[in-house]
């Protein structure tokens, strides 16, 4: 049990349930060194955060919004219930007012930014808590800046206006989106969303997103979330009604955005409005049975009789318009002349009497041919007639040209396929953009979380950390933040590339000194690379685009692959090759062909990145007039490699 609110003296009891492991450890680890706090228990869903409500009453819980099964906005009732007097702090990596809101409103005490400075965390949990929020440290003096936070302000505010710019493209969007917990619950939406729906945001959020759709389509809305929150499907696209029940229709599209393990983090969902199309096909279906009625009714048919042998009986000026025979010419000749001769070889015509006689009637569609010899598209219907005894007295037949209908009907598959590509295509190039925005804004929260953190623990814990702990924490800095400048520049090159307006400083350039350089600079990351290249080979290229190459080849060994890592450069042709060997398994199969392409991510370590390093070399080697690629030696192992022209 948590000591009553008047024991100053005591430990605030915090327990901390939040399922990105990296984040709850720089929490844990900044309350533990702050003697304020006992953190008495750690958890990853909502299910592990009534059991520890229930289990061991803390004072506070910091309760993450997003995560599996069971997300903190659904669990926090029932923790309140478990723990009435726990006050409950909700930490999300969802920023607004009205998430804020509807936090309050189900009881939070507070509801904190996962961006928010630790320092700052610190003083809302003691506030959060009924503790004075200026309480002194009881066992270190914690040193304050002017406006208490945790990290250069100049740096803070760069990063402030990154994640501004891709807040920017969820809210100002032309499509509805929205942002979801892992079980479906919205708690964000875009001012587009909200016009499309006719509500307010405060109306959305915290509401489930199946529940937006009306019957019967809400349960698939709901089944298609929990195939995509539990990576059972990538992507979900569903139409469905909205509630309540009318003639608006959506298609709503949900992905999962992943942390760098792979793992769901939340869920993102983008949506239009489909009541146009859906009308139009309507139209078009009631158009095609007007087309019917209209050939049925006004096209002339070729209607006559048979004899039981099938011989021409009967004759229509309906049939003389269709078949081109006029009744002399016809009456008494074999039905089989309307045949093309394959057919009359087969004895087709007789087999579709034989058909009649034994069901009552007979309908196909085929080809005719008219007595000019020209083919038609026909319906036929032969109907086999028998009089009062039973016995067979001849055939109905009623033949009706619709060659001009099939040929509609082939176009319109046509188009139809046609255009069901293209929406494919579009689709996947919104929904590629949408992951690419909101994978590359959770890459951006990561490394800046563990940063913040380790250098608020560097600064205000110095004296009490070792030089081991004081080492780790300078190394997961320094690891942030060469995270972020590759982040940064690889998105800039990509944005120029795109742009089509990227200018290459091409010179002579030794290319043993580029390849030194940057060994020098992944040597955290490598340890020790073997270098061979000759002091005398020199290009003509790019420099800093040079090394931009082969600092993302190497990243790229030391992330996906294993070592030792050995760089070869020698002279082919007019080129100079340069390979990184590593003795990584090398990338599955199922990607090779795609190595090179935007978005392509590897397996192996966490930190897999924006999946555009590869990308990069290769575009930024062709636009040098060389070129990227991956291969294998004779031995087996496994290198990338590019070439540039030499001097």
């Amino acid at each position: 049990m948590s000591p009553p609110d008047d024991d100053i003296g005591a430990p605030v009891e915090v327990v901390v349930v939040d399922d990105a492991e990296e984040v709850r450890a720089v929490v844990v680890q900044f309350l533990s060194l702050d003697g304020r706090f006992h953190v008495v228990a750690e958890g990853r869903t909502g299910e592990d955060a009534v059991s520890l409500a229930d289990r061991h009453r803390p004072s506070v819980m910091i309760l993450d919004a997003s995560m599996p099964d069971v997300d903190g906005l659904t669990a926090l009732p029932a923790v309140l219930e478990r723990s009435p007097a726990t006050r409950v702090v909700v930490f999300s990596g969802f920023r607004g007012p009205v998430l804020e809101k509807a936090a309050r409103a189900l009881g939070a005490a507070d509801v904190i930014d996962k961006a928010t400075p630790v320092r700052t965390l610190a003083r809302r949990l003691l506030q959060a808590a009924g503790r004075d929020a200026d309480e002194p440290h009881p066992t270190v003096a914690i040193r304050t800046t002017q406006d208490g936070d945790m990290s250069d302000a100049g740096a803070e505010a760069v990063l402030a206006r990154h994640l501004e710019r891709f807040r920017t493209v969820f809210d100002q969007g032309t499509i509805g989106m929205a942002t979801m917990t892992l079980a479906g619950t919205i708690v964000r939406a875009n001012p587009a969303l909200c016009k499309m729906l006719g509500a307010s945001e405060e109306e959305l959020v915290t509401r489930p997103y199946a529940a937006l759709a009306a019957a019967p389509t809400g349960p698939a809305v709901a089944e298609a979330i929990v195939d995509v929150a539990s990576a059972h499907q990538e992507v979900a696209a569903i139409e469905h009604r909205l509630t309540p029940p009318g003639e608006r229709w959506m298609r709503s599209t949900v992905a999962a955005v992943k942390d760098t393990a792979g793992g769901p983090l939340y869920l993102f969902v983008q949506t239009e409005e489909i009541t146009d199309q859906r009308m139009a096909v309507e139209a078009l279906r009631r158009s095609e049975e007007r087309y019917r009625l209209l050939v049925e009714g006004v096209r002339d048919y070729a209607i006559f009789m048979l004899d039981p042998e099938g011989h021409v009986s009967t004759w229509s000026l309906g049939a003389e318009r269709v078949k081109g025979y006029k009744a002399e010419e016809i009456i008494g000749r074999h039905f089989r002349v309307f045949y093309e001769e394959a057919a009359q070889s087969t004895r087709y015509p007789e087999h579709e009497l034989e058909l009649a006689i034994a069901n009552g009637r007979y309908e196909e569609e085929g080809w005719r041919v008219r007595k000019d010899g020209t083919r038609f598209w026909a319906n036929v219907v032969i109907t086999a007639l028998f009089d009062h005894t039973g016995n067979l007295a001849g055939f109905a037949k009623v033949t009706r040209d619709i060659t001009e209908r099939r040929r509609a009907t082939e176009a319109r598959e046509q188009f139809t396929a046609e255009l069901e590509s293209t929406n494919r295509l579009l689709k996947g190039a919104a929904q590629q953009t949408a992951e690419f925005v909101a994978m590359t804004a959770h890459e951006l929260r990561s490394p800046i979380a563990a940063m913040t953190g380790a250098a608020t623990i560097l600064r205000d814990y110095w004296e009490a950390l070792d030089a081991t702990q004081r080492t780790e924490a300078l190394n997961s800095m320094l690891r942030g933040g060469n995270r972020l400048r590759r982040l940064i520049e690889d998105l800039l090159t990509v944005s120029r590339l795109d742009a089509d307006s990227f200018h290459f400083d091409l010179e002579v350039v030794g290319l043993r000194d580029v390849i030194d350089e940057v060994v020098v600079d992944q040597v955290d990351l490598l340890g020790d690379v073997t270098v061979e290249c000759s002091r005398d080979l020199v290009v003509k290229a790019d420099r800093v685009r040079c090394a931009q190459i082969l600092a993302n080849l190497l990243a790229n060994a030391g992330i996906h692959g294993s070592p030792p890592v050995r760089v070869v450069a020698a002279a082919r042709g007019p080129l100079a090759e340069v390979r990184v060997f590593d003795a990584g398994g090398g990338p599955p199969d199922a990607v090779l062909d795609r190595l090179f392409e935007k978005f392509v991510q590897g397996s192996g370590r966490d930190d897999r990145g924006t999946g555009l390093g590869l990308f990069i070399v290769r575009a930024l080697a062709r636009g040098q007039g060389g070129d990227a690629w991956y291969e294998r030696d004779e031995s087996g192992v496994q290198c990338f490699a590019f070439s540039l022209p030499l001097a």
